[in-house]
């Protein structure tokens, strides 16, 4: 009598750039997706020459072959969530587009990168475009810190009207992101069914992380992947133990090179006793 095949966990495809850093892009996403209990299918948009500093240069993959690598995915595996990353260029976009309109039930959660730590452009006004226009409304969650929020919906004078905005172009949900606001505590405001659903107050950490986005994007994907409950109640739980695995994370942050801190997407390993 042979063994059964033990279950696959789920399966969360990332979208997004390489990192040579292995600080941010689908380096972090995989550590988070895997560290969450999930098997990570990563899908490269673009190449980057980066280290802990700053992004120096950005290499988008054609759009033909990252629409290739997905569906190989896609055609072969039950892909439970879709997490995007940098996507770097408008015609990515573009395929993205068509990409997500083929697999409507599947949900996406879209951390919109648009400028590295280190503050290089990373989205052209053509790619802001087309992420308003045809990305936004296949949205499930979007995570926006509070500078891109801004950036996605100019025309607001609040980031709670940001968050309206962004919500009214079709996003599901928004995860609205409060580090970059000079507050005690970070915080954090979930938006949905044209609301505030909830707010998240976190202890400011020290020092400057590489990759924390990515890290919170991909935790939410995860733990989506695990339920796809999508009705606010139960995304409210899945969202706030996101955060709370990207808290922690950045606690136990380490320096790796010169620049930012290196979140610890395995924190919870180093606490085992291994005798």
């Amino acid at each position: 009598m042979t063994d059964p095949v033990p279950l696959s966990p789920p399966v969360v495809m990332t979208l997004a750039g390489n990192d040579p850093s292995g600080g941010a892009g689908l380096a972090a996403d995989i550590a988070t997706i895997i560290s969450l209990g999930c098997h990570p299918a990563p899908v490269v948009t673009a190449l980057t020459v980066q280290d802990t500093h700053n992004i120096h240069a950005l290499l988008p993959v054609e759009p033909a072959q990252v629409l290739a690598q997905a569906r190989a995915v896609l055609d072969d595996m039950p892909v439970a969530a879709i997490k995007i990353g940098l996507i770097g260029s408008a015609e990515n976009a573009g395929a993205l587009h068509a990409l997500l309109a083929a697999y409507p039930d599947i949900p996406v959660v879209l951390d919109p990168i648009l400028a590295a730590g280190g503050g290089t452009e990373l989205a052209s006004p053509t790619l802001l475009d087309t992420l308003r226009t045809l990305l936004l409304p296949l949205v499930t969650v979007l995570t926006p810190n509070s500078v891109e929020a801004r950036r996605l919906a100019p025309e607001a004078d609040t980031l709670e009207a940001c968050a309206m905005a962004l919500l009214e172009r079709g996003c599901r949900y928004v995860l609205l992101t409060g580090g970059h606001e000079p507050t005690g505590d970070v915080v954090n405001h979930f938006y949905g069914n044209s609301r505030l659903l909830e707010r998240y107050h976190w202890p400011r950490l020290p020092g400057h992380h590489h990759g924390s986005g990515c890290t919170l994007a991909a935790a939410v994907a995860a733990l989506l992947a695990q339920g796809r409950e999508l009705e606010w109640e139960a995304l409210s739980s899945v969202v706030r133990r996101a955060q709370d695995y990207t808290w922690h994370a950045l606690q136990t942050s380490y320096q790796a090179g010169g620049g930012q801190l290196l979140p610890n997407r395995l924190f919870w390993a180093n606490h085992r006793d291994r005798t």
